[in-house]
């Protein structure tokens, strides 16, 4: 019997906590409760047939190429696709500005791997992507955090932040920003927030990561350039993945970058898996190629515009008087903000004996606040279980306000 586990464990894992949203969506598996809690996208997206056509003819016209060992920045048809997937949003890239990664969360682990040495600090959203946050942490990094206005990340206080910290010669690697649909909060950052945040980052010479899982799903409002784009020192690095725009299954991402920096991702990617498997990334270049990405995002777009739509219109017919919320223009999620004082993990106890779940705000939060807040999923739950849903959550928060 091994009785001396932590002991042996390095600081680092002795010190990582299992995900509160993994563990959080344990408790919603009983098929009674209808939950808000997952990042799931609906299956009703998945391209099943025309995947299995696009698999079939890669196994037919290259079966022992997609079975073997596959390079490590990814194959070449693929990132070729995605230079053409950038190219049609204005943005100018070529085949060796990408490399091909195992999800997106594959590409904030090496971020970690690569620029964290235990103790650096990381700039971050107040609230942010639990993900990003878990796997800095993994490296060591503490996340300050930057309170949000409507429009995303202050730069008045990322200002006063980066000016304390520089005088105390601690300054932060990087600023960890999803510009397109933020998870949790949803905002979007228009063109001249982005401009205001380069300008800082350019002042203190700080690498800029654009984690862009959602930025695709777009249902209204005007198309915002990406940082990328609007970046003039090669400073900015783009996280992207498929598992929200076609299926999570096949658990390919990628990483957009000056080639410099992709060499550093090549070199801590072939001590993690050596490469992402050739046959699933040859099959989605062969999706993409025959236009089939274009057309399924469309009808995933209008039917994430059709749920998000109804959520807001339920949370206006149900939601007592004191309850705000964000309107998102894109992506998977809403965040809903409880009255000052009030703790959406009681609230979360309530709801549950109701058979409703959501994700409790203060796991996004890296200094412990948004006691008061929770996001909300509305890409994978039916028409009818977000109007009931909705309509337990409110009756939670009633029970609640008392």
């Amino acid at each position: 019997m091994l009785d001396n586990l932590d002991s042996l464990l390095s600081k680092n894992m002795a010190a990582a906590k299992r995900s509160a949203i993994r563990e959080i969506l344990k408790l919603t598996q009983k098929p009674e409760i209808i939950s808000f809690a997952g990042g799931l996208p609906a299956e009703k997206s998945f391209p099943v047939d025309d995947i299995k056509i696009c698999m079939n003819e890669v196994l037919e016209t290259a079966g022992t190429k997609a079975l073997q060992y596959g390079t490590t920045e990814g194959c070449n048809e693929l990132r070729e696709q995605l230079v053409n997937h950038y190219k049609s949003q204005g943005v100018e890239i070529g085949i060796n500005n990408i490399m091909i990664t195992t999800a997106s969360q594959q590409g904030l682990d090496l971020t970690g791997k690569i620029f964290i040495n235990p103790g650096d600090k990381i700039i971050c959203g107040l609230p942010s992507y639990l993900g990003g946050l878990s796997a800095f942490r993994s490296y060591g990094g503490i996340p300050v955090g930057i309170k949000f206005d409507k429009e995303g990340m202050c730069p008045i206080e990322l200002e006063n932040t980066l000016a304390k910290m520089q005088q105390e010669d601690d300054l932060p690697k990087f600023l960890y920003l999803i510009p397109d649909f933020q998870n949790p909060a949803g905002i979007t950052y228009p063109e001249s927030r982005r401009l205001e945040l380069l300008a800082i980052a350019d002042k203190y010479n700080l690498l800029v990561i654009e984690d862009s899982p959602y930025r695709e799903l777009r249902f209204d409002g005007k198309e915002q350039k990406m940082m990328f784009e609007l970046d003039k020192s090669d400073r900015v690095v783009v996280l992207g993945t498929f598992s929200k725009i076609l299926a999570p299954g096949f658990r390919i991402g990628w990483v957009v970058a000056h080639k410099k920096i992709i060499e550093k991702f090549i070199t801590a990617k072939q001590a993690v898996d050596l490469c992402t498997p050739a046959i699933l990334q040859m099959a989605v270049a062969k999706y993409m190629e025959k236009g089939m990405l274009k057309l399924n995002l469309e009808k995933t777009i209008d039917m994430y515009r059709i749920k998000r739509d109804l959520m807001l219109s339920c949370f206006k017919k149900y939601m007592p008087k004191e309850i705000t919320w964000t309107e998102p223009e894109g992506g998977l999620f809403l965040f809903l903000y409880l009255p000052e004082g009030m703790d959406s993990e009681e609230l979360f106890k309530i709801a549950i004996e109701k058979d409703v779940a959501f994700v409790i705000g203060k796991v996004f939060h890296c200094d412990g606040s948004g006691i008061n807040t929770m996001r909300l999923n509305f890409s994978f739950p039916t028409h009818e279980q977000i109007e009931e849903g909705v309509k337990r959550l409110a009756e939670s928060i009633r029970t609640m306000l008392g």
